[in-house]
């Protein structure tokens, strides 16, 4: 859960704990499709447990804050990949069939639809995982009746339609979790000031005001491009990174000269987060402005008032109306979308993201 955790203290499960808990359910997921008479070989069996097992190895600490500062304008899927094609060089070629799974090019696509899908194993793991620790109970999804319901008609993932209801709760349990947890907004703050720290100390190095040696854990990523980020050598370093390595610099850096550097990591640490005010509309650039203008008492100069007060947006989206629809199968062997067998559900609605606008601010008697 990483930074959830400033919020509901008992969200610290990990990424660890998903990983086995998502391979878990695809297991069961093999078994009622099997019982069913859906023909699933060892191979095929073991390829779609793999990818989904290894489908988050490509996030780094705390997800996707340090993503975004480490590895810019990649995504972690892509890292993902690389990762899974790494250890299948080092398996000879053992992995060759989930790499296909999980990039959708194998001909039986309910396989990828069961690891990257509408209703995927990776949700019906978190969000039920993330429900039971933060306590939030909208989230708790009843997952084993989902997945026995689960059938395949012509290679795509279908579902009896009886199991109707349970789906209905798993788009509204996604909906509600992504607002009340994953994008609540002391999350929201903690997060947005990581990548601002971050951001922060590459500028420093940018600049000849930071020097890094080659055995700082940041050197690899500060260094390179992005070509060469993606090299194996820097993903193995990558992959050696965990929270306790940026809670260390964190740690260090609130007593750095930058008082950028210093005072955003003291935010952090200390749980000094800003407020942050989320709207529909775009924030105005006199509502920043005025922001702004209070920072003078706090010693702030109009240079760098950037990384304390700033703006930005953050979306949602419940269902995609595309061509991974959720289908429901009935008795007679029909197949339905989903939107057209619940007409009490707006799903044109439901489909459009929900863009909420922030500003970020410090409070009125933060420490800064």
């Amino acid at each position: 859960m990483g930074l959830s955790s400033l919020v509901y203290p008992g969200a610290h499960h990990t990424r660890f704990e998903h990983a086995i808990g998502a391979m878990h359910i695809m297991q069961n997921a093999i078994s009622v499709l099997t019982g069913k008479g859906i023909e699933i070989n060892k191979e095929e069996g073991e390829a779609m447990q793999v990818a989904i097992l290894l489908h988050d190895i490509g996030h780094g600490p705390f997800s996707h804050a340090t993503e975004k500062a480490l590895l810019p304008g990649v995504h972690h899927e892509e890292v993902s990949l690389i990762i899974i094609k790494m250890l299948n060089k080092e398996f000879d070629g053992a992995l060759d069939l989930a790499i296909q799974i999980f990039t959708n090019t194998y001909s039986r696509k309910f396989m990828h639809q069961l690891v990257s899908g509408q209703v995927d194993v990776d949700r019906l793991d978190y969000l039920k995982r993330d429900s039971f620790y933060t306590g939030v109970t909208e989230g708790n999804i009843n997952t084993d009746r989902i997945v026995a319901m689960m059938n395949v008609d012509q290679e795509q993932l279908v579902f009896e339609s009886k199991g109707v209801h349970s789906l209905e709760k798993f788009l509204l349990a996604r909906r509600l979790m992504y607002w009340q947890v994953y994008l609540h907004k002391t999350s929201l703050a903690a997060e947005l000031i990581l990548v601002k720290i971050l951001s922060r100390f590459r500028i420093l190095t940018e600049s000849g005001k930071e020097s890094l040696t080659d055995s700082h854990v940041l050197f690899p990523f500060f260094n390179l491009n992005k070509a060469s980020i993606l090299e194996e050598s820097a993903l193995e370093t990558y992959l050696t990174l965990d929270d306790s390595d940026i809670l260390a610099l964190l740690k260090r850096w609130m007593k750095h000269e930058d008082i950028v550097l210093s005072r955003l990591s003291k935010q952090l640490i200390n749980r000094d987060l800003p407020k942050v005010k989320l709207q529909s509309t775009p924030i105005s650039e006199e509502a920043i402005n005025k922001k702004k203008d209070r920072l003078i008492h706090l010693n702030i100069s109009d240079s760098i008032s950037d990384n304390f007060v700033f703006s930005g947006s953050v979306s949602n989206q419940t269902f995609t109306s595309d061509q991974a629809q959720i289908l429901l199968q009935e008795k007679s062997g029909k197949i339905n979308s989903i939107a057209k067998s619940i007409n009490y559900l707006d799903f044109e609605q439901f489909s459009k993201p929900i863009h909420k606008y922030y500003l970020c601010y410090p409070k009125a008697n933060s420490s800064l």
